[in-house]
């Protein structure tokens, strides 16, 4: 029994070992081969957001991504929009190829960070503010923080304050069952289970990631299908860097930091101010339920909402035309001519 049992620890030590070698030496190669189209900024303690620019001229278009999304899920609306004006884009602390985040994931401490990485980048304004989702929040606490900078802001189906805690306590359960999937994939991380999972999923057959989302139960099973949706609209060759990024253990912890301060973001940006004075664009999806009034003038005091008919949640990704129309009005409006480009 002793001898069997010490088989058994030398060879899950192996295997561990082997997976962790094949985790490190995955991690280098995706940096050298899909981190070369952008740079990295250092902002306070140490910290280096990863920055993508594209375009040249003014106002410059700023992109801020979902709650676990980077760079990438702009990346057709960005390069777009760069033929008529300056962009930017880039991966929030703890997501993409930015450091670990050193602060809660608070649209205030965000809006904070970008704005050191654009002075230290040395990107003037104005800015046209454009964000999705969680990211809405942020581009509304930046309009806030900095008002004198922001020619205008398009939102993109932006969260909802009251549809999460602590407005809304039932969707509790749903934070926790995401926090809980994440402890799960954060450690297999490290031993590269992670890396053949996406690797599969986004790369190959799909096969493996099918029967570890199986292990994981219906929870599992739910995200993975949601992940092949979304993703699948993203472009193909995309595809390989999506998968780079949900390799790395820093993803997870990342997403976790995002997750658990959604309460406080929610605390945060229900009682914040209207944006007063700079023209906003919401867009919202026609499968959602129309903003009201008295709710769009909670986000500013020159807002128009735009319905995306044949949108769901990622508007950008289902009909990116309808945010680049967005962006060109708000362009046009600070520019001296009218700009044109096709998606």
């Amino acid at each position: 029994m002793f001898v069997l049992t010490l088989a058994i620890v030398v060879v899950a030590t192996v295997l561990i070992a082997a997976g962790a070698l094949y985790q490190y030496v995955g991690c280098r190669r995706d940096r050298l081969l899909y981190a070369n189209d952008g740079r990295w900024v250092t902002i306070a303690r140490g910290s280096r957001l990863y920055l993508l620019e594209k375009g040249s001229g003014g106002p410059t278009v700023l992109f801020e991504s979902g709650i676990g999304a980077t760079n990438l899920n702009w990346r057709r609306v960005q390069e777009t929009v760069a033929q008529f004006t300056g962009t930017a884009s880039y991966d929030r602390g703890g997501l993409g190829w930015s450091s670990p985040c050193r602060t809660p994931r608070t649209p205030g401490n965000i809006a904070a960070e970008l704005h050191a990485m654009l002075e230290r980048a040395g990107i003037k304004p104005p800015f046209i503010l454009v964000g999705h989702s969680f990211g809405g929040l942020v581009m509304h606490r930046f309009a806030l923080m900095y008002p004198d900078e922001v020619a205008g802001v398009v939102l993109v189906d932006p969260m909802r304050c009251e549809e999460w805690p602590p407005l809304d306590p039932s969707k509790q359960s749903e934070l926790d069952r995401g926090i809980k999937l994440i402890g799960i994939a954060a450690p297999i991380a490290y031993c590269g289970l992670a890396r053949l999972a996406v690797t599969s999923l986004f790369c190959r057959s799909g096969e493996l990631s099918s029967r570890l989302a199986g292990v994981a139960g219906a929870g599992g099973q739910h995200v993975l299908a949601r992940l092949k949706t979304e993703v699948g609209k993203m472009p193909r060759q995309l595809w390989p860097v999506v998968a780079a990024h949900w390799s790395r253990p820093g993803f997870y912890w990342g997403m976790r930091s995002h997750i658990e301060s959604i309460p406080e973001t929610v605390k945060e940006m229900h009682a914040a101010a209207p944006i007063r004075e700079i023209p906003v664009t919401v867009l919202t999806p026609g499968r959602s339920t129309p903003l009201t009034p008295a709710h769009l003038a909670r986000i500013g005091d020159q807002v128009r909402q735009v319905i995306a008919p044949a949108s769901a949640h990622w508007i950008h990704l289902d009909e990116p035309e309808l945010v680049v129309d967005s962006i060109r009005a708000m362009v046009a409006a600070v520019a001296s001519e009218p700009v044109a480009a096709t998606v």
